[in-house]
């Protein structure tokens, strides 16, 4: 996502001598004219995707840190100090659990009540098929992964704390996603990040000492609520900083490192089993963000929409000058007297909330069910892949790579077919595989963890246009606020989706069942959005209207209004 973003002028302004044929300058034009992804584009977006990595480590920090650890009971009569998970006796004095040893149960000993250690007991005859819970929590441990669970004590019928924090992860961002967008598009989107990244970061540092795990679920909350906005923060850069053309590869291309963040989480949580550690070594180089106050340029695209010229006009300049461009200060200035006439000529405030709200009453809905619909089903296949079989970290990793050529579908059909169909079908293909996960049972474990794989990557995709849907649809002084308003809706499904685990340990299809249901529907419901496939970000509240009810005029090549300028 790109630090200098350029919200839309997307109005034409006159640039032309008024006896001539007017010609339109807006943003767009003149990003085409300097490059459309000049080498001034491609720092910026090589400084978001810090952010975008940072990010996504912190929201899915709780896979590892608040992760299940294999164990068993310890059997007093027969495990010594320092026995191992898999013993002789556990044929006869633990029970299974499908393949596995029981984690929290064991076969009660007939001879335990009258044991005064001298004797030997622990032998098959004298186990009885009764069970019983653990003695005093007392338990074995088949790796020497240290999480929240083992070091505060959370086992057995307490494990729901384990899935709580998921849930107040989700719950920190869901408060947090307004207020970050707020502050993005009130004081800027270089601002919004910087911030983000920087209280984010000192809060997770700070989390890695909690003593316990009312303190550690606190950080938790406060750490994704300052660090929540940095995703769509850094999307909506990407989007308002490159020229139209470039939209879509430009964002793919940052949010490849979302995935990138993910695989990484996964490799530092197979090296370093201790959670404080872990959060030590992934929280701690994101204190770097702090410098993104000084050296990440604002967005011109917000910085004309609230009124501050210059600092834009210095920008552009700069951007001219590295991508080595000639922009000459008549298409400068003659872009600030279009921008001044459209504010003017806009009923709305600069930050125009209520009207947008009645404007877009239905479109926010839909937008917001989706949302809810695809961070669901998202988070929900990242969170069940560990629970299949064979390595966790790998799994992790599998479904976090997979990620990157859904990162690049979009460019393969968002123009071909359309926002809306691209979105629906997409939708509708994650759906199916969540359906065929219920049909390939644990007997066929490859098949099962392709099409995990294949639904994560449709879902992902999807995801991506939807970001750039929403991204569209929406005005510039409000683009960040409605964006993040969509984006907190949608933490009622990420909230749900930690507790899908323990649904699966009452119907084992149920998660399954439960996204494929909520993408179907929520494919065909996004057929009702508008069209935005070759239409300029729109900058007012009446442009976004107008979107699929006339056809915007395209904005005209800057490229003769420069020659025309330079021979004045």
């Amino acid at each position: 996502m790109a630090a200098s973003e350029a919200p839309p002028a997307d109005p034409a302004a006159e640039v032309s001598p008024p006896a001539k044929d007017s010609e339109d300058v807006t943003l767009d034009a003149i990003l085409k004219h300097l490059g459309q992804f000049g080498r001034f584009q491609l720092i910026i977006f090589l400084l978001i995707c810090l952010p975008m990595m940072f990010h996504a480590m912190f929201s899915v920090t709780y896979v590892f840190t608040a992760a299940t650890v294999t164990h068993r009971c310890r059997v007093e009569e027969c495990d010594p100090p320092g026995s191992n998970y898999y013993a002789t006796h556990t044929d006869w004095s633990i029970p299974k659990n499908g393949k596995d040893l029981d984690s929290c149960h064991r076969y009660s000993n007939s001879e335990l009540p009258q044991w005064n250690h001298s004797v030997d007991i622990c032998t098959r005859d004298h186990f009885t098929k009764n069970t019983e819970a653990c003695a005093h929590n007392k338990f074995v441990f088949r790796d020497d992964e240290v999480t929240i669970s083992n070091d505060f004590g959370i086992f057995c019928k307490d494990e729901w704390k384990l899935s709580m924090v998921g849930t107040i992860n989700n719950l920190g961002q869901f408060f947090g996603i307004p207020i970050g967008g707020f502050v993005a598009d009130r004081y800027g989107r270089s601002f919004s990040i910087a911030l983000g990244g920087i209280l984010g970061a000192l809060l997770g540092v700070i989390r890695s000492f909690s003593p316990n795990y009312g303190w550690f679920l606190v950080f938790e909350f406060l750490d994704n609520m300052t660090s929540s906005t940095l995703y769509s923060t850094c999307f909506v850069i990407g989007i308002e900083l490159v020229g139209p053309k470039r939209r879509v590869l430009a964002c793919s291309v940052i949010t490849v490192f979302y995935a990138v963040g993910e695989v990484a989480l996964a490799m530092a949580a197979k090296a370093f089993h201790n959670w404080r550690i872990l959060l030590r070594i992934t929280y701690g180089p994101s204190l770097i963000l702090l410098a993104y106050f000084w050296i990440l340029p604002e967005s011109v695209r917000w910085l004309l929409s609230q009124g501050k010229e210059e600092r834009a006009k210095n920008i552009l300049r700069r951007a001219a000058h590295v991508n080595k461009r000639e922009l000459p200060e008549s298409v400068l200035d003659k872009l600030v007297l279009a921008n001044r006439d459209k504010l003017e000529q806009s009923a709305e405030s600069r930050f125009p909330i209520r009207e947008a709200f009645k404007n877009f009453k239905w479109r926010i809905a839909n937008c917001s069910f989706c949302w809810i619909v695809h961070v669901l089903v998202y988070y929900g296949l990242s969170l069940n892949v560990v629970l299949l079989d064979g390595d966790k970290y790998n799994n992790f990793a599998y479904i976090a790579l997979v990620e990157i050529p859904g990162f690049f579908l979009p460019l393969l059909i968002m123009d071909r077919f359309g926002r809306r169909y691209s979105l629906c079908g997409l939708m509708l293909s994650s759906g199916l595989c969540c359906i065929g996960t219920i049909f390939t049972g644990a007997d066929q474990p490859v098949l099962q963890l392709v099409l995990f794989l294949v639904g994560k990557l449709t879902i992902t995709a999807s995801f991506q246009v939807l970001y750039f849907f929403a991204s569209e649809i929406y005005p510039t002084n409000l683009r960040n606020s409605l964006l993040s308003f969509c984006s907190m809706m949608g933490r009622f499904g990420s909230m749900l989706a930690p507790q899908t685990p323990l649904l699966a340990k009452y119907y084992a299809n149920a998660p399954a069942m439960l996204f494929a249901a909520a993408a179907i529907v929520s494919g065909f419901l996004t057929l009702f959005f508008p069209e935005t496939t070759n239409v300029v970000l729109p900058t007012t509240v009446q442009e976004a209207d107008a979107i699929g009810v006339k056809k915007q005029s395209k904005s005209k090549d800057l490229d003769l209004v420069v020659t025309a300028s330079q021979a004045q």
